[in-house]
């Protein structure tokens, strides 16, 4: 990502989480805001942290003034173990948090499609527990996975974006899962799955989501 991007192996519940840290340019920032998580798409289908959507939600957060940790779920990489349905996956995404993100600091969470539906459960288990002051979910997988709503509070501080025409996850099926819950969905008018020719795009639309 850059010449400062620092390679992380981090301890997980199957193991080694392997893992890569960006921080924002310190004659920008005298200090971090606090800390994204970022979480990757579809193990079994080639989803991994340097995924060029993850790149740019860690990107835009970066560049205004987060420190950016993406990760690569179990079985992919060099993080041990082996896929689980998600299960496993939220469970090493929660590490990473307790591992990078101290409960004294601010937090966010963003996802890309797998990684937006194991983002929402992650949601779901910290909510009560520590304040999360940005979420951005895109292509989440509603079609393909059980996504849980976004607690009602939270919803102010919440992203949703999605490709018009995504071939992978209808758009239907994310405003079916919106819908109940009157959470706005952002919609990038032909946008793909992986935002082909329009990562500039998402990019400013998650940064002007990020900033404090």
């Amino acid at each position: 990502m850059n010449a400062q991007t620092q390679s992380l192996t981090l301890s997980g519940p199957a193991g080694a989480i392997e893992a890569l840290l960006d921080v924002p340019a310190p004659d920008l920032f005298q200090s971090p805001l606090g800390t994204v998580v970022v979480a990757h798409p579809h193990p079994q289908f080639g989803g991994t942290m340097t995924n060029k959507v993850v790149q740019t939600l860690a990107r835009a957060f970066v560049q205004c003034g987060w420190r950016a940790v993406r990760f690569n779920f179990r079985g992919v990489g060099a993080s041990a173990g082996s896929y689980d349905e998600g299960r496993g996956e939220l469970e090493d995404l929660l590490a990473v948090v307790q591992a990078q993100a101290p409960a004294e600091q601010p937090l966010a969470l963003a996802g890309f499609s797998f990684g937006a539906f194991v983002t929402t459960h992650a949601i779901e288990r910290l909510w009560t527990a520590r304040t999360i002051e940005r979420v951005v979910l895109v292509g989440t997988a509603a079609s393909r996975f059980d996504a849980v709503p976004v607690p009602a509070d939270l919803h102010p501080q919440t992203l949703v974006i999605h490709g018009e025409q995504d071939d992978t996850v209808p758009l239907s099926s994310v405003l079916d899962w919106a819908r109940p819950q009157s959470l706005p969905v952002t919609v990038v008018p032909d946008g793909g799955h992986f935002f082909h020719g329009q990562l500039p795009l998402l990019k400013t639309l998650v940064a002007r989501h990020a900033r404090f």
